[in-house]
């Protein structure tokens, strides 16, 4: 199956100027790895039952880089790893770390295809035996703050390594993507959601608990904690114990887009208008991680932990934000392609969602992973295949195909690429273009913003057939799709100073 998606996806590109190979495509043949770098140091809870306190720890990631490339200025990917907050073998599962089978593969891929991909560790700890709800919702929203302050320690760290160390490993700051994968997608999420302590933890009922019965209080506090960025020192006042050290603290942990396989948000109230655009992937069934609105689930002990809203429901908000209409360039370039076709007969018309379906074993909750039994622990190996029977390195590669070929196109919308397979640059993409009724029985109106005139308009079905022109020369027009099928079409609307891309579903 990876061949047929291949040579489909080659022969879009081929319409495409030469330029678009890169980033869409593996145009490199081997992958240079720089293991073991350090890019920061921050205070573990992980061995405090041995210290009686956090103790220092190093930070560390993995680079791959397209081998005998030129570039010097390329994108960079930061990678986070499943594994429940917890090390390997001690979090029951069959992998957890920067170099789990589908990490390499994946960081590999996209370097062959001109990224500079880090996978990056983080801190663990967390107690999910803990007796109570509230304790174990304390525990784990605790080590998902260190995720995310990791994270962002890593993105600065790689604009700090283009400042002051010559740029080691040629990469262009300005565009940087976070990925997560399982646990990883939690740190995603909440990394590219997470700016206000007070409003999206301090008064969130559910983030507050009564350890001492003296009332109510924020299970993290950031003179605590540190702030999400990891930029101020954490310093619990009774036992003077520091919980969080600074780490380049004068460079920004901004990025641009983020990609979530199976994980959740915390609180979809994190999500706002101006959050990153989003891409998820994520197993409907998921038992231990919701696709909409649902309890997380530990999965070695099927404790509950927290109430969080999945990929379906994220993207349902990111896209009534209108924060994914970066993407819809690349949904007219894709139309027809396996990848995209799948997710958009599933998706609900969300741009940046791909539901994979598991029809013969709903439990599969991350069917991208595999992993060798006779090198991981005996019953951490009975687990993985209580959920995911028919692993193999096959399998696994071919929903990183689907992954890979979905992803691809997105990214380079959002970084705004050279070469991009969008209709319009980024910073053109938030024209003010309205479809409305949305979804549709047949007829709907285009209306151009601002006294703007309407110069073409283009309707495209999911195969990428082009059905349907206009050239209304109006700064509004009425569109009738009655007489077509129902389903999704792409509509590209252009302007006599901008163009837009639009997804219309008819019902």
């Amino acid at each position: 199956m990876r061949k047929i998606y291949f040579v489909m996806a080659l022969f879009s590109v081929l319409t495409l100027p030469a330029m678009a190979q890169r980033y869409l495509e593996e145009v490199f043949t081997d992958v240079e790895v720089t293991s073991n770098v350090t890019y920061g140091m921050n205070a573990t809870v992980l061995y405090y039952s041995v210290f009686g306190e956090a103790v220092p720890e190093p930070l560390i990631l993995d680079v791959y880089a397209p081998a005998g490339d030129v570039e010097t200025n390329r994108p960079v990917i930061l990678y986070f790893h499943t594994g429940n907050f917890l090390p390997y073998p001690l979090n029951g599962g069959t992998g957890g770390t920067r170099t789990d089978s589908s990490v390499v593969e994946i960081c590999s891929r996209f370097a062959r295809m001109g990224y500079v991909v880090a996978s990056c560790d983080y801190r663990l700890g967390w107690n999910p035996l803990a007796p109570t709800q509230p304790e174990r919702t304390w525990a784990l929203i605790n080590a998902a703050y260190r995720g995310v302050q990791d994270c962002r320690t890593a993105v600065r760290y790689m604009r700090r390594s283009v400042a002051e160390m010559g740029n080691p490993y040629g990469i262009d700051p300005s565009k940087v993507a976070v990925w997560g994968q399982g646990t990883g997608g939690y740190i995603a999420f909440a990394a590219g959601t997470l700016d206000n302590w007070m409003e999206d933890i301090a008064t969130i009922p559910k983030f507050n608990w009564d350890p001492f019965g003296t009332g109510p209080m924020p299970m993290v506090i950031e003179q605590v904690n540190g702030n999400a960025d990891g930029t101020t020192v954490g310093i619990n006042p009774q036992s003077g114990d520091t919980l969080c050290y600074t780490n380049h603290e004068a460079y920004s942990s901004e990025f641009n887009v983020m990609v979530n396989m199976g994980g959740a948000m915390g609180d979809i109230s994190w999500l706002e208008d101006t959050s990153v655009p989003m891409i998820s992937f994520h197993v409907p069934t998921d038992p231990f991680a919701p696709y909409n609105v649902g309890t997380v689930i530990v999965p070695t002990t099927n404790e509950q932990v927290v109430e969080v809203t999945g990929s379906y429901g994220v993207q349902e908000m990111a896209n009534s934000f209108t924060n994914n209409t970066v993407f819809a360039g690349a949904e007219t370039y894709a139309a027809g392609l396996p990848f995209t076709n799948a997710a958009n007969q599933a998706n609900n018309g969300f741009y940046g969602l791909y539901p994979f379906f598991r029809a013969n074993n709903p439990y599969d909750s991350s069917p991208w992973d595999w992993w060798n039994p006779a090198l991981v622990d005996s019953i951490n190996n009975a687990n993985g295949l209580l959920t995911n029977p028919d692993m193999s390195a096959t399998k696994a590669r071919t929903f990183i195909d689907s992954i890979q070929g979905y992803a691809a196109p997105r990214i380079m919308c959002a970084l705004d690429l050279a070469g991009s397979p969008c209709a319009v640059n980024v910073s053109e993409q938030i024209s003010e273009v309205s479809v409305y009724p949305n979804p549709t029985q047949g007829l709907f109106m285009v209306n151009m913003k601002q006294g703007e005139i309407i110069e073409s308009i283009e309707v495209y079905d999911v195969m990428g057939k082009r059905v349907f022109t206009a050239n209304p020369y109006n700064y509004q027009t009425a569109i009738d799709l009655s007489a077509f099928a129902n389903g999704m079409y792409t509509l590209k609307v252009k302007g006599d100073r901008t163009a837009r891309s639009i997804r219309v579903q008819k019902m």
